[in-house]
C-alpha cells in the first residue's frame, strides 16, 4: 500500500512533467442506509468515482467492457489519472484503450472525496474494513452506475486485497482480475507491526486529543514518513538523497506542507482489520494474473506466501517482477510501464467467447 503523498515523494522526480488532462467523468454516489460489518449504520454514505469511456451492453443489457480500477491505502481514483498509469494504458490502441473500456476510479470509503471521518464525525465515525470498502464499490455499480458485470478488475495493495474479497462475495460479477502487490491472507508479521506503529504513533499522541483536534497533530508527520519509507525501495531512496543533505531536504519536503488528516489515516491503515482470504482461494474460479515485485517491502518475496498460497487457485497465474533500476517498490504497481504487456496479454487470453 501506498499513499497518494507517498508515491509522490517516491516518484517525484517523475512526476514532475506536465500530466495530460483526461475526459473524466465526475460524480457521487449517496448510498442510502450503509450497514456497516460493525452494526453501525449511515444514512447517506458519499462515494465519489470517476469514469472514463462509456458502457457497451450486449443483446442482454448487460454491461461488457467496465473495467473497476481500485487504490491503495490513503489514495484515490485520481492517482490513475498520472502519465505514468493513464498514458501507459488508456491511450488508443494501449490496453485499456478507452474508447473501448468503460474505466471507473472509486474513491474508497475514508478516502480522497468519499465520506471519511475528517468531513466531520471525526473518530466517531464507523470503523470500516475491507468487506465494507467492497460492498460500498458493488453498490456503486448496480445501484448508481447501473454496471451489472465487470470484464477486469485491477486493483493496486489495498485495491489488490480488494479484488480477492470481490472474487470471493462476488464470483459471478468478475470476468478476470489483476491483483499488484498484495498478499493473500490476513495482514500480519511486520506488514501488520508497521501499520500499529502508524496507528499508535497517531491515537497515542498527546495532541490527537481523541479525535477532537483541531490542528494535524504532528504525528500525522510520522505517519506520511513512515508510509514513504515502506512505499519505496533502497535503489530509489539512495538516488534521490546520495548525500545526508540532501535526505535531509527531501525529508522536509515530505513532512511539509499539506498532510493527510490523521483521523483519516489511522482509520484507512486500520481498514485491513477484516482481511483474510486464504480460507477461500480453494472456491475461486475467476481468472488471476496477480504481479508481485521483488523490491516490495510491504510483500516481500522471500516470504513465499503468495506464490505458495495461489497454488490453490487452478485459474491463478503468479509474476514475481525483478528488482531493476525501473522498479519502484511497493510503489511498481501503480508504473504501468513495468506491466502493461502482461496485462495486454492477460486481456487477450481471458477475452469472452462471442
Amino acid at each position: 500500500m501506498i499513499s497518494r503523498l507517498a508515491l509522490a515523494s517516491v516518484l517525484f522526480a517523475v512526476l514532475a512533467a506536465a500530466q495530460k488532462t483526461w475526459p473524466v467523468t465526475e460524480g457521487d454516489a449517496h448510498l442510502r442506509d450503509f450497514r456497516f460489518q460493525t452494526g453501525e449504520t449511515m444514512p447517506d454514505l458519499k462515494i465519489h468515482y470517476r469514469t472514463l469511456g462509456a458502457p457497451r451492453r450486449d443483446a442482454s443489457g448487460t454491461v461488457r467492457n467496465a473495467v473497476l480500477i481500485l487504490h491503495g491505502t490513503t489514495g484515490a481514483g485520481t492517482q490513475f489519472l498520472r502519465d505514468i498509469f493513464a498514458g501507459e494504458l488508456f491511450e488508443s490502441g494501449q490496453p485499456l484503450d478507452v474508447a473501448k473500456y468503460y474505466v471507473i476510479l472509486p474513491d474508497g470509503i475514508g478516502h480522497g472525496q468519499s465520506g471519511k471521518p475528517s468531513d466531520g464525525l471525526r473518530a466517531k465515525f464507523p470503523r470500516y474494513g475491507y468487506t465494507d470498502m467492497v460492498e460500498a464499490q458493488y453498490r456503486l455499480l448496480r445501484e448508481h452506475l447501473g454496471v451489472d458485470r465487470l470484464r477486469l478488475i485491477i486493483g493496486t495493495s489495498m485495491g489488490c486485497m480488494h479484488s480477492y474479497v470481490w472474487m470471493e462475495r462476488h464470483a459471478d460479477f468478475v470476468d478476470a482480475a489483476m491483483p499488484l502487490a498484495c498478499q493473500p491472507m490476513q495482514i500480519s508479521g511486520r506488514n501488520l507491526l508497521w501499520r500499529l506503529t502508524v496507528i499508535h504513533a497517531i491515537r497515542d499522541d498527546p495532541a490527537w486529543q481523541g479525535g477532537k483536534y483541531t490542528e494535524n497533530p504532528p504525528s500525522a508527520r510520522t505517519a506520511a514518513a513512515l508510509l514513504a519509507f515502506m512505499g519505496g525501495n533502497p535503489l530509489t531512496w539512495q538516488k534521490a538523497s546520495p548525500t545526508r543533505e540532501k535526505g535531509l531536504e527531501n525529508f522536509a519536503r515530505l513532512t511539509g506542507g499539506r498532510l493527510q488528516d490523521a483521523n483519516d489515516t489511522a482509520y484507512a491503515v486500520d481498514a485491513s482489520w477484516d482481511y483474510d482470504p486464504a480460507p477461500g482461494l480453494a472456491k475461486i474460479r475467476t481468472p488471476i494474473l496477480h504481479i508481485n515485485f521483488s523490491d516490495d517491502t510491504i510483500n516481500p518475496p522471500e516470504l513465499k506466501i503468495t506464490d505458495e498460497l495461489l497454488k490453490q487457485v487452478p485459474t491463478a497465474r503468479f509474476i514475481l517482477y525483478p528488482y531493476t533500476a525501473e522498479t519502484r517498490g511497493h510503489g511498481s504497481h501503480t508504473m504501468a510501464a513495468l506491466w502493461k504487456d502482461k496485462l495486454a496479454e492477460f486481456l487477450r487470453e481471458t477475452e469472452p467467447a462471442q
